[in-house]
This record gives structure tokens, C-alpha cells and sequence, in this order.
């Protein structure tokens, strides 16, 4: 460095220095930020059902629990953000303003945020049909026309998890042995090791062997879809998520997994329906969502829109006899004759079916299933953006619950937009 030339002046952190910042959670969010529309979706529902389960009460000893509104919001909001940790969301309690207003100081841990997403299924299914209803008291859902489609959500569980029926029934046996073991250390001689290491181990040999016990109670299910000849050899089931299932992915491989079943008005993209499945293929899934649409709403849509993969003759006529007022568009298979119409009814073809190939003939069904591509499609693309790619649950039940969460965050964002304020649906 020349001499005259003097080294350069920059600015360095002090960061011992007291700053004061005198701001309270409120002021630090701003009027039309998305969290107050979030605490004011949670504000119009009845949650005497979780209120109704708290054992806290005025004038007796014991810790007060937290609110189940903070918990509520707290969930929906990190939903919408793509936050599917319960460990990142304790984190976000502790850094993020939003989060923090949300809480409004109240302190919350992992443990209880885990514990709170799973074990609410039925109060979240009815809080997602209370948010159709105040849509369809608004004059907003109409259920004129659904479109329905599955989408492939890898399990949490890994391919060599799957074992067959005798590798399960060896896995069991020393499983059993391990908590047998466990307990006769412990009962023996409780200064061996520390008591609640011992504890933990046993409960991680518990569940170990209530998982492979599952596993095995599956494995009739999964053998009965195979050849008697493949059975042994082939049907294999999961030690830890035993409810999932190996399925084809959206990118051709082939992974552990549910079958999620979004039901969308297509005028709004609001929720209407959700299911969960383990199986691979779509059929047979229609008559099912027309059900819980009609249980869910007071009605049944007036028409169903599905891709090819849900429709099979069975479909098509089971819908017509247990709703006749409900039009399945979808779009028929090429016959294995070129010459023929696939479109022109078959001689044994039912009602049903007669009126299905020639709705899908003409140009007014033909429009009208375009639709579903824009709706269903869409609201998959949605979920997916917030993190339904992979469930961080195992079991069928936690998938579930983790779904509805989705649905009822979609429908909170859905809502917001359409009516402006639930706080004016409610």
C-alpha cells in the first residue's frame, strides 16, 4: 500500500449496545398483514369442543393450558406459510413477529404443537364443513359443479421398511424379547442404568413391536391383492408407517405413500371434500366424495368432474343409484375397435352409462370438463406449495388430520377473499 494512501473506513457491529425499542406486538403488525385475517377466521368458530376438554378452572390449583385459539392459528397460519415442523414452528414462536403476535407472549413448545395437530381429526372435519357453510349461507358455494382428484403424498417411511410376512413374525419375536429383557433389567436392577434412560428404551422396544405387530395385522390386506402364488414373496408391509402403501408418483417412481381426495367447487376453489386412502388407483373413490359432499353440505353436488383414472363402469352406476340427479363427466375410454364411436351407447351399457358416453360427445360436456384441469388441479398445485409433498406422521389417522389442516387453511385463504371478512359470514 503507497504511503499517502490511507486504509479504508468502514462501518463494524457493536453488538454490546443498548438499544431501546419501545413497540408492542400489536404496533409491529401491520393492519393488512395476512396474521389478522388468520386470528379473525379462528375468532368466528365454536371451539366449545376444545374449550369443553380443559380440566383448568378458576379458583383451583393447577397450570393454566394454553388457548386453543393460539394453537388453532398458530397451525393455519404456519400451513399457509409451508411450515409443516412442529420443531420449525416452535422456533418461529420464538423469532418470527408474526408468530410472536399470534402467541401475544403466551409460551409454546414442540411437544405440545405435535400433540395438537394430530389429535383433533373430527374437530378439524367439522370446523372444514362450518367453513363451507358460511360460503354457502353467503351464496358463494353452490355446488353446482365439483371436481375431485387424488393426489400421491409420500408416506413417512422408507422402502426398506417393508418386509414380508416372515421377516415381520422374526422382527415380533425379537421385539418381544427386547422389552421382556428391558423390564426384567430394570425390575432387577434399577441402578444399572439411570431410570429414565431405562424407561426410554423400553418405550422406544414398545412401540417397536406395536408397530411390527400392526405391520402384521396389515399384511392379510396387502396379501389378498396378490396372486396366491406371489402372496409370500411379494406382499410386504411397512414396520413403520404399516398403513402405507408402495404407489406410482407423479414422476413415474414408485414410493410409500396415501392417496389424498380433494373435492373443489369450481366456481369458488373452495373445499368441499376430503378423503385419504391407501390405495393406489383412483377408481371407485367417486361415489364415495358424493357422499360425504351430501353429508357434509345438506346436498349433493349437481355435477362430478374426474380424470380417466376414476372411472370404471361400477363407478358411473353406482353414483346414478345412490344419487340419480348427479352427472359424472369424464372421459370415456377409446374402444379397441377404431371404428366405432366410443361415444355411441353399447348395447348392455345401463341408463347411466348410455347418458354418460353421450354427455361426454358433445360440446357443452366437453366445456364443461375442461373445468377441472383449472380447478383441481390448481388446488393440488396450492398444496403442494405449502408442503403437501410428504406426511412427517405415520398412520392413517395423523395423514388425515395433517390433510384437513390443509383443506381448512385453503378454505381460511379462500374465504378471506371472497367475502373480505369472515368476521361479516360468520
Amino acid at each position: 500500500m503507497p504511503e499517502h494512501q490511507s486504509p479504508p473506513r468502514f462501518q463494524r457491529p457493536d453488538r454490546r449496545q443498548f438499544t431501546w425499542r419501545p413497540a408492542s406486538l400489536e404496533s409491529l403488525i401491520p393492519e393488512d398483514h395476512r396474521v389478522r385475517g388468520v386470528w379473525e377466521f379462528v375468532e368466528s368458530l365454536d371451539l366449545s369442543e376444545l374449550y369443553a376438554k380443559i380440566r383448568a378452572v378458576e379458583g383451583r390449583a393447577g397450570r393454566s393450558p394454553i388457548d386453543p385459539r393460539i394453537l388453532l392459528a398458530l397451525w393455519l397460519h404456519a400451513t399457509v406459510e409451508g411450515v409443516g415442523s412442529a420443531r420449525a414452528l416452535a422456533r418461529l414462536c420464538d423469532e418470527h413477529v408474526a408468530f410472536q403476535w399470534i402467541c401475544g407472549g403466551v409460551s409454546v413448545n414442540h411437544h405440545t404443537l405435535s400433540d395438537f395437530r394430530v389429535d383433533h381429526g373430527g374437530v378439524l372435519d367439522r370446523l372444514l364443513s362450518r367453513s363451507v357453510a358460511v360460503l354457502m349461507e353467503a351464496g358463494l358455494v353452490t355446488l353446482k359443479r365439483v371436481a375431485q382428484d387424488g393426489v400421491r403424498v409420500r408416506a413417512s417411511a422408507g422402502a426398506a421398511s417393508f418386509r414380508r410376512r416372515a421377516s415381520l413374525e422374526k422382527c415380533l419375536e425379537e421385539a418381544e424379547a427386547q422389552v421382556a429383557a428391558l423390564r426384567k433389567e430394570l425390575d432387577e436392577d434399577p441402578g444399572a442404568t439411570s431410570r429414565r434412560q431405562a424407561a426410554a428404551r423400553q418405550r422406544a422396544a414398545e412401540e417397536r413391536t406395536q408397530r411390527v405387530a400392526a405391520a402384521l395385522s396389515q399384511w392379510p390386506d396387502v396379501a389378498s391383492r396378490r396372486s396366491p402364488g406371489e402372496r409370500e414373496e411379494k406382499a410386504r408391509v411397512s414396520t413403520t408407517d404399516p398403513e402405507a402403501r408402495v404407489m406410482k408418483m407423479a414422476d413415474g417412481g414408485f414410493r410409500p405413500a396415501y392417496n389424498a381426495q380433494l373435492a373443489t367447487d369450481t366456481e369458488t376453489q373452495v373445499i368441499v371434500g376430503v378423503d385419504l386412502g391407501n390405495a393406489g388407483s383412483d377408481m371407485g373413490q367417486i361415489a364415495p366424495m358424493v357422499d360425504q359432499i351430501g353429508q357434509r353440505c345438506g346436498q349433493a353436488p349437481e355435477e362430478v368432474l374426474v380424470d380417466g383414472g376414476f372411472v370404471t363402469r361400477k363407478d358411473i352406476e353406482q353414483v346414478a343409484a345412490k344419487e340419480p340427479g348427479v352427472r359424472v363427466y369424464a372421459p370415456v375410454p377409446e374402444p379397441k375397435d377404431a371404428k366405432r364411436d366410443p361415444h355411441q351407447p353399447l348395447p348392455d351399457d345401463s341408463e347411466a352409462l348410455a347418458s354418460w358416453r353421450v354427455r361426454m360427445g358433445t360440446d357443452a360436456g366437453k366445456a364443461i370438463y375442461k373445468e377441472r384441469a383449472a380447478t383441481a388441479e390448481c388446488v393440488n398445485a396450492i398444496a403442494r406449495n405449502r408442503g403437501l409433498r410428504q406426511f412427517v406422521v405415520r398412520g392413517a389417522g395423523k395423514a388425515m388430520a395433517v390433510l384437513l389442516w390443509f383443506a381448512l387453511a385453503h378454505n381460511m385463504m379462500r374465504g378471506l377473499e371472497l367475502l373480505g371478512s369472515w368476521t361479516r359470514g360468520a
